[in-house]
């Protein structure tokens, strides 16, 4: 049995314990948390409560929870493109569709269970059993550069790039509706949304500084080709933003803009650059990943030529 205690924020002050609890535990979703409740496992300042109990702030809830059935990610041998590798980490571009981690309803078939058999289990682990090796995630439908340590003492460093916001990630997207601006900054903080657990919204529960940059590269037919640089990395940081902006990403169902009709099946979202210090040597890396045949095919449906494509990405070079 493991005890969390968790502090209740300002944030959550008058919010109902078994939504609360995920908020501030992202381990445990609703559901396994009304069970807790419901086997007296969870204290609010020392006294068992309700699920419908209303928080008060400065509070204390304690949560008793008991020990994982184990769940050990195992090696499968699963194709993955490597775009760079040492000893200390590698770099991988992730196709779209491929989940990062196991978890409940993809036990296997992951870019974990790809790793594993790929490094023969030689990766960090500081992220458990569940997740070795994994440093920063993207989602599922989100193609693109993923860095991946082997040591925990690159993992340690890396996560203290990211922390820093000295680690470069450069993303391209096509969003729905032409953006006012050329280029441009949206700076607001994100948090869960208190009505889905699994989405972000602007000013939701609990927010994070939220940082993300955009150039607008081409305009066509409805659509903006756009260049996103992440200051931050909060979770679905670019699609909830760009909703926000009222150009969501096309095809993101999720935050507005239905793949079904533009011949996708799921966000136009992809990972392009990724740069970062060598952790060990000191030296830096930055890697750029083409964009992937699903993007590419849209555009060109669209309209836009690869020419088109590689006119805008120098003449966004030329301007930084």
């Amino acid at each position: 049995m493991t005890e969390l205690s968790l502090s209740i924020p300002d944030s959550l002050a008058g919010e109902r314990l078994d939504r609360a609890v995920p908020v501030l535990e992202e381990s445990l979703s609703r559901s396994a948390v009304q069970k807790l409740i419901e086997n007296g496992e969870v204290l609010v300042n020392g006294k068992k409560a309700d699920k419908k109990t209303k928080l008060a702030a400065g509070g204390i809830i304690t949560v008793n929870v008991p020990e994982p059935e184990c769940l050990d990610a195992v090696a499968q041998n699963i194709p993955i493109e490597i775009v760079y590798e040492d000893e200390y980490l590698l770099v991988v571009n992730k196709p779209k569709g491929m989940v990062v981690h196991p978890a409940a309803g993809n036990p296997d078939g992951t870019l974990v269970n790809a790793l594993l058999y790929h490094c023969e289990g030689r990766l960090s682990s500081i992220n458990g059993v569940i997740r070795p090796g994994i440093v920063h995630r993207i989602d599922k439908d989100t193609s693109g550069l993923l860095i991946v340590a082997k040591t925990d003492e690159a993992h340690r460093g890396l996560a203290k790039q990211i922390k820093e916001h000295s680690f470069k990630r450069e993303y391209r997207a096509v969003t729905v509706g032409h953006l006012p601006n050329e280029s441009g900054t949206v700076n607001v903080p994100l948090g869960r949304s208190r009505t889905d657990r699994k989405k972000q919204t602007v000013n939701g529960i609990n927010p994070r500084e939220a940082v993300t940059h955009y150039n607008v590269l081409l305009s066509f037919e409805g659509f903006d080709y756009v260049r996103f640089v992440l200051e931050t990395g909060r979770t679905h940081q670019i699609r909830v933003h760009s909703a926000y902006t009222g150009h969501p990403v096309a095809g993101d169902a999720v935050y507005g803009s239905p793949a079904k009709g533009l011949g996708l099946s799921g966000q136009c979202l992809h990972a392009a650059i990724i740069g970062f210090i060598h952790p060990i040597t000191g030296e830096y890396l930055e890697f750029t990943s083409p964009l992937p045949d699903y993007f590419t095919d849209f555009l060109r449906k669209h309209g836009v030529t690869p020419g088109d494509i590689e006119n805008a990405e120098r003449n966004i070079s030329n301007q930084l």
